[in-house]
This record gives structure tokens, C-alpha cells and sequence, in this order.
């Protein structure tokens, strides 16, 4: 079998950085990943109440995170949240904001530190390749064929300027009994280069059928 090494960590340093900036003794060091869980868990499931409550969700609709980026120090906890549609927390004089800072406070019963949310609005959100794992599974779950959705997903992404895509999906596909694995590519996706500029993930997903997963590789530059 092929040796495999997630693109991400096969980058870091180079063209990858981390989406964790803390130090911590390794006794605590567990204790430090939980946390960092519990607040991604969090501010995903809040997003997506405070999404359905917006509008009814169709077909092409995307909750818009693409990545939350953590820094802790001694007395403080900085979040930054990547997202395509930044009126979900900051309107109504930031109340979604306050309300979600306050949520998280109890959630991590932080007393002692402080804790700061800011928002980046994302103008290509196609580029990020967890939001187009996300329009596929809306495709799926609305019975649409997963060639065709992988087809459209590919679409999108080409529309926001870059250089390769691979996107792969694996399971019971279409209802079969056996599992699979269908893939399709568009471009160059130079896996083995360390300066090229991959963005990745690995997406399940919950079906009638049994656990799919979706992974998509993105090629964007040459460092």
C-alpha cells in the first residue's frame, strides 16, 4: 500500500500554518486540544441555528466557516472565524457576537481569561475546499446523482481562479451495496511538491445508506 501523509501537515512551515498559536506544558497539552474542540464545535453549531433561524436553507446554501483560527496566552483567548456571510453574528449592533462570547465563557468556564471573537468575510468562499465538501453534501442529501455534484462542485471552485482541483468521494454511493470510491480532477494537484499551495480536507458525512466521505484536494499557487 502507498504511504500517505495529510497535505496539510506535509506543508506546515512552509506554505501551511497552523489554526493553533499556544504553548503548553505536555501534562496540559490534552486538556489544550479539548478545548480548542469544544470551541470549533461550538461556534459551528451556533452558526448553523443561527442560519436556519435567517432563512430556509436550499440546495446551494452554505454556512460559510471555512476555518476558525484559535491564539491562547496566559489571560487571554483569541478567535478569529473565517466565514462567508459575516451578518450572521455582527448584526444588530454585534448582539450575535456578545451572545456567542458569553455561550462560549460558560462553555469553557474561562473566568480568570478573556475572550475575543473577531470575523473575516471571505469574497471567494468556492477556494476553500471544506465549503465545497459542504455544497456536496447539501446536493446529496437532496437526492441529486454524486457524479453531478461532484461535476458542479468543480465548477464552482474553477470560477474562483485556481489551479487544480481533485475531489473524491467514498461509500455506499448511490444507494449500492457495495462501497466505492469515485474521483474525478480538473487541472494539476502536485501532491508531492512541498511549495505548492494545497488546501484539504476530509468531510463525513451522515447518510440512510451509512457514513460517506468526502475528501477534496485544491491546488491554488507555487510559493
Amino acid at each position: 500500500m502507498a504511504r500517505k501523509i495529510n497535505p496539510l501537515g506535509f506543508r506546515l512551515g512552509t506554505t501551511q500554518d497552523h489554526y493553533s498559536f499556544w504553548f503548553a506544558q505536555s501534562k496540559n497539552y490534552s486538556e489544550g486540544l479539548q478545548e480548542d474542540l469544544k470551541i470549533r464545535n461550538f461556534i459551528l453549531k451556533y452558526v448553523q441555528e443561527k442560519y436556519v433561524q435567517k432563512k430556509k436553507r436550499t440546495s446551494s446554501d452554505v454556512e460559510g466557516i471555512a476555518r476558525i483560527e484559535i491564539e491562547k496566552r496566559i489571560d487571554l483567548i483569541q478567535i478569529i472565524i473565517h466565514m462567508v456571510f459575516p451578518k450572521l453574528l455582527i448584526e444588530k449592533r454585534s448582539q450575535g457576537i456578545k451572545d456567542l462570547k458569553i455561550n462560549i465563557q460558560k462553555e469553557l468556564n474561562c473566568v480568570n481569561r478573556k475572550l475575543n471573537i473577531g470575523i473575516t468575510r471571505i469574497a471567494k468562499p468556492y477556494r476553500h475546499p471544506n465549503l465545497l465538501a459542504e455544497f456536496i453534501t447539501l446536493q446529496l442529501r437532496n437526492r441529486v446523482h454524486f457524479r453531478k455534484a461532484m461535476k458542479k462542485a468543480m465548477e464552482l471552485a474553477k470560477q474562483a481562479e485556481i489551479k487544480g482541483i481533485k475531489i473524491q468521494i467514498a461509500g455506499r454511493l448511490g444507494g449500492k451495496d457495495i462501497a466505492r470510491v469515485a474521483w474525478i480532477r480538473e487541472g494539476r494537484v502536485p501532491l508531492q511538491t512541498i511549495r505548492a499551495k494545497i488546501d484539504y480536507c476530509a468531510y463525513p458525512i451522515r447518510t440512510i445508506y451509512g457514513i460517506l466521505c468526502i475528501k477534496i484536494w485544491i491546488f491554488i499557487d507555487d510559493k
